[in-house]
């Protein structure tokens, strides 16, 4: 068994583990996030060190935290940041009852990686298709050209294909992961210049959206959505997103509305406007469910 390190750390707010990690988890076969019943949740991830895997646990208020392999160490500097130490919500103002009770009730805090990369493989995996498709794509790419989890994580968990193992990948093998030609070329043309897009999480805001959008085929929607989790961005929405408008539409104005709609009805919360989404899809009241479902695609088989 590799050798470890190992760090507590005690947060001044109410930490609910299980939420603040929620948006990092990539379907319930993920390779890089495991969650136990009796014991801790299991991360593994691409660090400037090299891999490494991070097992988190809560005890009596305070977190637990193990790491092994190369990147232990900057995975154990992270944990407070990553656990939302650094979310700052002064100045909120809710707008609406909804969001009113759901701020007073729930302990709801932005987590942020502080790293960009292998966020930015799974968003752009999951750009146009169905959750289903991305999921199934992410966990052939992890499983086949990802490094092994460093330390005793549980079998079958891996760290996503580090930019060089990205561009290593041949055509033949992007099909076979059901990969579409739009979203290899944005992955090729991210893992070019990941060094450069890592600098991203340090500008943040806008400044660390527009960094990433420089890269052909990653828009806004992708561009948000890491931003979410690399640096807790509290106001980046995810603009194009098949469900989020409705949510907000339902939960805010009780009936559908596109993505115009969604941007008027949050603008009084910014610069807080995917706190407000994410308190939505925490505890908000969903949208009907009514008509077919889109149709997930294999393209293994085209």
């Amino acid at each position: 068994m590799q050798a470890h390190l190992e760090h507590g750390w005690r947060p001044d707010f109410a930490l609910d583990l299980r939420s603040v990690l929620a948006p990092l988890r990539r379907g319930y076969g993920d390779p890089t996030f495991r969650v136990t019943d009796t014991g801790p949740t299991w991360l593994v991830a691409n660090t400037p060190a090299g891999v490494g895997t991070l097992a988190l646990r809560v005890a009596g208020g305070e977190v637990r935290a193990s790491a092994w392999g190369d990147g232990a160490e900057v995975l154990l500097d992270g944990v407070p940041r990553l656990l939302g130490a650094d979310d700052d919500h002064s100045g909120f103002v809710a707008h609406h009852p909804l969001i009113a009770d759901l701020h007073r009730r729930m302990s709801l805090r932005l987590g942020a990686t502080g790293r960009v990369w292998d966020l930015l493989v799974a968003s752009v995996l999951e750009q146009k298709v169905t959750g289903y498709e991305a999921h199934r794509s992410w966990r052939e790419l992890c499983r086949r050209f990802g490094t092994a989890a460093p330390g005793p994580a549980p079998a079958g968990m891996f760290a996503p294909p580090a930019p060089h193992a990205t561009l290593a990948i041949q055509d033949w093998e992007w099909h076979r992961a059901g990969v579409d030609l739009a979203r290899r070329k944005a992955l090729v043309g991210a893992a070019q210049v990941a060094h450069r897009l890592e600098k991203a999480a340090e500008l943040r805001g806008r400044a660390g959206r527009d960094l990433l959008r420089k890269v052909p085929g990653i828009g806004f929607w992708t561009a948000a959505e890491v931003a979410q989790r690399a640096w807790g961005d509290p106001d980046a929405v995810s603009v194009g997103d098949f469900h989020i408008p409705g949510l907000v539409g339902y939960a805010l104005l009780g009936r559908k509305i596109d993505d115009k709609g969604m941007l008027a009805v949050l603008a009084p919360y910014a610069p807080h406007r995917h706190r407000v989404v994410r308190y939505i899809e925490a505890g908000g009241p969903g949208k009907p469910r009514f008509g077919p479902r889109y149709a997930a695609r294999d393209f293994r088989e085209m």
